[in-house]
């Protein structure tokens, strides 16, 4: 697998294609997004990174401040933009209460119960899937995009229910974004 990944080191999905400068979740910088579990650009802990990769598939805890008042929902979206494919493969989406101003190690995981956590798909099953870069393809950037919405998600793009629709389809079905933030983690395939 490292001889693949240093064939496609050169090719990266990049941050073109991100949720974040999709034009329907463009809005004002105001949110603050941290996490008690790594620096924004810095080095994620194993313990993040899917299994293959020898970590456990937990989630990071998440926190942040400046959701507008009037913020009905917030949509978080975690996507590895360095994945050698034409667009960032997500690794997780999520709708979330407004009220929630944080979110506990875990509390993205598959069989996650939070209250105020909505799970859905990923690029492949559902839930956060950890770091996985390809061995031998260098470090990948993994996004944590945080958007305050107008209105909530109610139906995916083209009206499918939420709990079957493909990332990109809820991510479609944003209407006006108050407020984003972000935070970007790091992870190399040991």
């Amino acid at each position: 697998m490292a001889v693949l990944g240093r064939l496609l080191k050169n090719r990266r999905a990049g941050e073109a294609g991100l949720a974040w400068n999709t034009p329907n979740l463009a809005g004002p910088e105001t949110l603050r997004v941290t996490s008690a579990d790594f620096e924004h650009e810095a080095t994620m802990p194993v313990a993040h990174a899917g299994k293959r990769s020898g970590g456990q598939n937990t989630s990071p805890a998440l926190s942040w401040t400046g959701t507008p008042a009037r913020a009905t929902q917030l949509l978080l979206v975690v996507e590895d933009l360095d994945v050698p494919l034409p667009k960032p493969f997500v690794h997780g989406v999520f709708l979330l209460d407004a009220a929630v101003t944080e979110v506990a190690r875990g509390a993205l995981d598959e069989n996650s119960a939070t209250a105020g956590v909505r799970v859905l798909r990923s690029g492949k099953g559902r839930g956060y899937l950890g770091a996985d870069p390809i061995k031998g393809h260098g470090p990948h950037r993994y996004a944590f995009q945080l958007f305050a919405l107008a209105r909530p998600i109610t139906a995916s793009a083209g009206g499918a229910d939420l709990e079957s629709a493909k990332p990109r389809a809820v991510l479609d079905a944003a209407g006006e974004v108050l407020a984003r933030g972000r935070i970007d983690g790091l992870y190399e395939n040991p």
